[in-house]
């Protein structure tokens, strides 16, 4: 009697099972989907009573690197930067590019104030603050019991 060992709907891509887990982890649509949500920068988002805060996780940027436009109520966030790095040896030249670029846009609420939105980036983080209008803000206060 011969005992068979299948690979449980897993087609075998190569002999040796080694290249089987290569070309799966290579092949599976989370590796692919991972490397597409790298390209845009992680973002948090949080309400107050009076403000709504977005943060924008972009290290090695400076902040001239940054665009933000304002149309109607859409807010579109984006960078890029271009690095060219040449050095010079003997006989040869070697050039090294970069570039890193992204587009987030958000759509805001009718409550917001667009005339009171401040940005800052520091320490890699693109901090903005989206003012709310005056009737757009909770009005608290004790309701009596008839």
């Amino acid at each position: 009697m011969t005992l068979v060992k299948f690979a449980n709907g897993r087609k075998n891509l190569a002999v040796n099972p080694f290249f089987n887990d290569v070309f799966d982890s290579i092949l599976n649509d989370s590796f692919l989907s991972d490397k597409l949500a790298s390209r845009v920068p992680a973002v948090n988002i949080a309400e107050t009573e009076n403000e709504i805060h977005i943060e924008l996780a972009a290290p090695g940027l400076k902040k001239e690197d940054f665009k933000i436009n304002l149309d109607k109520n859409q807010l579109t966030i984006s960078a890029e930067k271009k690095t060219e790095n040449v050095d010079e040896g003997k006989k040869y030249s070697k050039k090294e590019y970069s570039y890193n670029s992204f587009v987030r846009s958000f759509t805001l609420p009718e409550t917001v104030d667009h005339a009171k939105i401040e940005a800052e980036y520091t320490d890699g983080i693109l901090k903005l603050n989206v003012a709310k209008k005056e009737e757009a803000k909770i009005q608290a206060r004790e309701i009596a019991v008839k």
